[in-house]
């Protein structure tokens, strides 16, 4: 795990670089790097960006701080190692690539659209959904992959490159 003096931003794929963003700046300062130390994670926002902040093992990684499944705030949920656990449906996502590592319990679309189940505990019956618009809504919502925001580590602080449309609200 990294030491605060090797902390470093980690790689994350371009095609899942948050929209409007920009990996050449302009970079904003958002945190101190002491207030985030290895294992942890915190919120920034600025309008309604939320940005979850976390240091892992593969270095520290700016994305939404929204489940890609239902919204809820990834901040409050649980890191482990590159993985950060929804407090809401248990849906686990890996920090380092942007995937699913484990669906939401109510199920739904993965990111490519193949269909997952509604989590059932082992050696219990499958759940069912009664007909309706609540068990359609559960079927068709996606879980996407999570998009990252550029950051940088300059002078003992954490830099994060905002969205265009957000950047004049500061």
């Amino acid at each position: 795990m990294p030491h605060q003096g090797d902390a470093r931003p980690a790689p994350f794929p371009a095609t899942l670089r948050a929209p409007g963003t920009s990996v050449d700046g302009p970079f904003e300062a958002v945190a101190e790097l002491a207030d985030l130390p290895p294992g942890s994670m915190r919120r920034v926002s600025r309008g309604d960006v939320d940005v979850l902040l976390a240091n892992t093992p593969a270095g520290i990684v700016a994305t939404d701080d929204r489940c890609p499944h239902m919204s809820a705030p990834l901040s409050i949920g649980e890191l482990e190692d590159c993985i950060v656990a929804c407090p809401l449906h248990e849906g686990r996502f890996d920090l380092s690539s942007g995937e699913t590592v484990q669906m939401p319990t109510t199920g739904g679309l993965d990111a490519d659209g193949a269909y997952q189940p509604t989590w059932s505990p082992a050696g219990r019956d499958p759940k069912t959904d009664p007909p309706g618009k609540k068990a359609e809504a559960r079927r068709l919502t996606r879980v996407r992959r999570l998009r990252y925001y550029p950051l940088r580590i300059a002078d003992g602080r954490i830099e994060l490159a905002w969205p265009a449309d957000v950047r004049s609200e500061g």
